[in-house]
């Protein structure tokens, strides 16, 4: 049977569902009269917008038990033939099952109940890349993918509402700029502050940056901590920005700096130079693709790491990296980047 009616999950993060997007691409490469919905969670929609694979986003918000049941009565009078899971979580399988689509392909890496959610259930490549793993559930329609790099396509809106903010910041393109991003969705994935602040100023005194702190508006006492820090007069842009206009901005960046988070895949998406900090996480499975990427990684075991105390005190996976070794990145990719 040919899909006529799909539908992918990813009810993840910002960066799980941009790794998402090759997946897509794949999908509707195979069956372009097909309807592709795609169902992610609320305020990681953006990362879609735009994008011509994609027919429909669904986004999911957390609700009451009235407003869940409503919305799988919703998913299921859609009559969706296929459903493609990318989530490997409980309720993305409960609804994977409850679309009643005659085809429902997931992943079930626990082994746990959410198996039988599925009437195929695949095993993505161990210690591969996410964009690899995602893709195996291609492999039961009998389809291999030829583009593995994630995309975001901006709106000339996107463009429009970055250059306004690169006007109220006062930075143009005859100047590099350089957007360093200190948060991370856990403290144990964030390198130093004051190692940022101290990376800045090089920027600043080395290359003539002007260095943009970017975060969320929650993240804004930490990037203010950044900007005291430092000796160079930094911008802080934290909660300046949603996810689109950051994108058209990253854009025109000579150089993104940060933690593992969705900025940095958005950065390497965007073809913006990247130097990537990882810790617990490996960049074997999340690092970077799109764009010239350095990724810094001491590899230790940091499993330990997910727990909400770190054992390793200021011998910690993050702290190990030192401001000279994240200089060096820097200054190798911004001399190819302004040659």
């Amino acid at each position: 049977m040919t899909p006529r009616n799909i539908l992918a999950i990813k009810l993840r993060y910002l960066g799980d569902v941009l790794l998402a997007t090759p997946t897509l691409h794949a999908l509707k490469t195979a069956y372009p009269a097909a309807r592709l919905s795609a169902l992610v969670n609320r305020g990681t929609e953006e990362i879609l917008r735009a994008n011509p694979d994609v027919d429909e986003i669904i986004p999911l918000d957390r609700g009451s038990f009235f407003q869940q049941s409503r919305f799988v009565w919703e998913i299921r009078r859609r009559r969706f033939d296929t459903v493609v899971d990318l989530t490997d979580g409980d309720r993305a399988a409960f609804l994977s099952w409850t679309s009643g689509a005659p085809v429902r392909i997931g992943f079930n890496g626990e082994q746990r109940w959410t198996g039988r959610c599925y009437t195929t259930v695949v095993s993505g490549e161990a210690g591969g890349h996410r964009i690899e793993r995602d893709l195996a559930v291609l492999a039961p329609l009998g389809l291999v993918a030829r583009d593995r790099l994630p995309r975001m396509w901006l709106t000339p809106e996107d463009d429009a509402k970055a250059e306004r903010l690169a006007q109220e910041l006062g930075i143009s393109t005859d100047r590099p700029w350089v957007v360093i991003q200190p948060g991370a969705r856990y403290w144990f994935k964030a390198w130093p502050a004051e190692r940022f602040a101290r990376l800045a100023d090089r920027l600043y005194d080395q290359f003539g940056c002007r260095v943009l702190v970017g975060g969320s508006s929650q993240e804004r006492s930490l990037t203010e901590s950044v900007v005291k820090q430092a000796k160079s007069r930094l911008l802080n842009i934290a909660g300046r920005s949603d996810v689109r206009t950051l994108a058209a901005l990253l854009k025109r960046s000579a150089l993104f700096v940060g933690n593992d988070t969705g900025a940095m895949h958005i950065a390497a998406a965007m073809g913006t130079p990247v130097v990537a900090l990882f810790g617990p996480s490996n960049p074997t499975e999340w690092g970077p693709r799109g764009g010239n990427a350095h990724m810094i990684y001491k590899g230790l075991d940091c499993r330990i790491c997910f727990h909400p105390t770190c054992r390793r005190g200021e011998q910690n996976c993050m702290k190990l990296i030192t401001v000279d070794e994240v200089w060096a990145a820097c200054e190798r990719l911004l001399k190819l980047t302004m040659n």
